[in-house]
């Protein structure tokens, strides 16, 4: 059915209409996929400055691949990577997912005011929070444990998995709520039963955004993390880099490593993606 309507909705547009759309969607394929192969190639040569941009390599060097999996030990620091960030989601997306549910459904004094909190923190950046966490982390003795940075990925990025979840569920019809109710079920009976498997799809994708985004961060890592056992995936980049010189090959060949876990987790979530942004949930 939906097919369908995308169909027809693509046919009732004007030439012109379908022309400019095409030119943003290939304008778009590039800016996205032109960086990214422009790496991969740079990633098997031996030198990329000798030959730069979208030139071939004159062979295929593995060198920088070997390197990362076999001297720096990469999985040691996906492990890390793995652990921090799920660990981190999940206490995120439950805490959020019930406290966006309140927010969207239920009336009470000083609503406004939690909306315009919880959306302030989008505009403040992590180096004007640098010493209240820093000094916080000491104070708990949690400085240089991966603990410390599953504390800090809980608490960032919450906006935008509030918004994405919270605007989500004013989208279900509150009369399935209601015939819950009727049924017995109380508020956590009700999110459990009814909310949840209908929010599914917009829960999964903050969850996948909070992932991305505590998977690729760097600052607070290298802040917090002294210790070369317990660093995360970006950490990886730094070691490329010396006072001297800098090995792009290696650190090309490592950048692709890094991106690929979450590409490939765009790929299985994808119709989770497609479903939350496009409003997927049941209407009345």
């Amino acid at each position: 059915m939906n097919k369908k309507r995308k169909h027809t909705a693509v046919k009732s547009m004007s030439k012109g209409t379908k022309i400019f759309t095409y030119i943003c969607l290939i304008w778009a394929l590039l800016v996205a996929l032109v960086p990214f192969v422009w790496l991969i190639l740079s990633s098997f040569k031996s030198d990329p400055l000798a030959r730069p941009g979208f030139m071939l390599p004159e062979s295929i060097c593995l060198d920088g691949y070997i390197a990362t999996f076999k001297d720096l030990h990469v999985m040691r620091y996906f492990g890390n990577s793995l652990l921090i960030s799920g660990v981190s989601v999940v206490i995120s997306i439950v805490m959020i997912s019930m406290s966006a549910y309140v927010v969207a459904r239920m009336e009470f004094k000083g609503k406004g005011l939690v909306n315009v909190l919880l959306y302030s923190t989008m505009f403040i950046p992590a180096t004007a929070l640098t010493y209240p966490v820093y000094n916080m982390i000491n104070r708990m003795k949690l400085y240089d444990t991966r603990s410390a940075l599953i504390l800090i990925y809980s608490c960032s990025g919450i906006a935008v998995s509030f918004f994405v979840i919270k605007n989500y569920y004013t989208n279900i019809p509150k009369e399935l709520e209601e015939a819950a109710r009727i049924d017995g079920c109380g508020y956590m009976q009700t999110w459990a039963k009814v909310i949840f498997p209908i929010a599914r799809p917009g829960i999964m994708t903050a969850a996948v955004l909070a992932f991305l985004n505590n998977w690729n961060e760097y600052y607070w890592a290298s802040l917090v993390m002294i210790d070369r056992n317990k660093l995360t995936v970006p950490a990886l980049l730094s070691t490329f880099t010396t006072s001297f010189r800098t090995n792009y090959n290696g650190l090309f060949s490592a950048m692709v490593i890094i991106i690929l876990p979450p590409i490939i987790l765009y790929c299985i979530f994808s119709k989770f993606f497609v479903e939350a942004l496009s409003g997927g949930a049941v209407k009345g």
